[in-house]
């Protein structure tokens, strides 16, 4: 007899950073996967997104695709809302129908970003920014609509070799300016998109074979940090001088989107799946360096 079919993924938002990188672990463990991106499925549209899943019949949807665009979000929070809130809970009534798991991506913004300690994952949320209440109504319609078969996985301060994000932008800048001003009042936990990516594969594993309660998880690597503190890492890794990073605040650096002031996240969660939270961040980060520096395309030598 054939063996039997291994269960096919579909990812949305495949073209991101954490989208590209999941579909590229998926397929190199030999996973079935259909990868999709806002070209291809536009998950604002119900009847599409419904006969995406249909066609392709998933066992397990990640949904990567979101509006991250935190301060255009203040300018058009209709706009935001459709993708971030109404398009999980089209996916989520597609899933429910189809009988499929969800893993649905969130943010650190959900919450108020004022706390002292971490955020546990049943913490009462108070986003504070449009950008952090359009992603919590998407968590809302996939937890209400899937209680048994809907995964929120929140994450932050994300970093990868696949799409601009602080790192690669601070690698550029390295070359490019003499000094660099950064934020030293936000904290929070640098995360690579290549162990999320892990991570999600596990926790879709374990979701299909019932050992993983569904709920909110958080999914960024351990450890805490600033803004400031990261790129002096990352001129440090470059073997760039970390003194030509200099400090400043976020009022300084003000934006018509306020940033949390503290996002550092609990991972007790896990646990309760049988898996240990991710590494520290600062090792992630040298591990991902070679492939940030292959993406940037950077060939001159750092600056003294």
């Amino acid at each position: 007899m054939p063996p039997y079919p291994r269960p096919r993924w579909l990812v949305t938002g495949a073209s991101g950073m954490l989208g590209r990188d999941l579909t590229s672990l998926l397929q190199h463990r030999g996973t079935p996967v259909t990868a999709l991106d806002r070209h291809v499925l536009d998950i604002t549209d119900e009847g599409a997104v419904r006969a995406a899943l249909d066609h392709h019949r998933p066992a397990v949807v990640v949904n990567c695709a979101a509006w991250t665009a935190v301060d255009a979000a203040e300018a058009e929070p209709s706009r935001a809302m459709a993708v971030n809130g109404t398009g999980p809970l089209h996916i989520a009534r597609a899933c429910r129908a189809l009988g499929a798991v969800l893993l649905q991506l969130s943010t650190d913004y959900v919450f108020a970003g004022t706390a002292k300690r971490p955020y546990r994952e049943d913490d009462p949320t108070g986003p504070a920014t449009v950008y952090g209440v359009t992603k919590r109504a998407g968590e809302q319609a996939v937890l209400d609509l899937l209680p048994e078969a809907g995964y929120v996985v929140r994450t932050a301060w994300l970093y990868g070799a696949g799409g601009s994000n602080f790192v690669t932008t601070m690698m550029r800048l390295e070359a490019e300016q003499d000094t660099v001003l950064v934020v030293n009042d936000q904290h929070g936990q640098p995360t690579w998109t290549a162990d999320v990516a892990g991570r999600l594969a596990a926790l879709g594993t374990a979701a299909l074979a019932g050992t993983a309660p569904a709920g909110v998880y958080h999914a960024t690597n351990s450890g805490r940090t600033t803004w400031y503190a990261l790129a002096r890492e990352t001129f440090r890794l470059l073997g760039a001088d970390p003194d030509r990073v200099r400090p400043t605040t976020s009022r300084a650096l003000a934006r018509p989107a306020g940033r949390p002031g503290y996002s550092v996240l609990d991972h007790s969660r896990w646990r309760a799946a049988g898996m240990e939270p991710l590494r520290g961040w600062d090792a992630a980060l040298t591990e991902a360096f070679p492939s940030l520096r292959g993406a940037v395309g950077r060939s001159a030598l750092p600056r003294s």
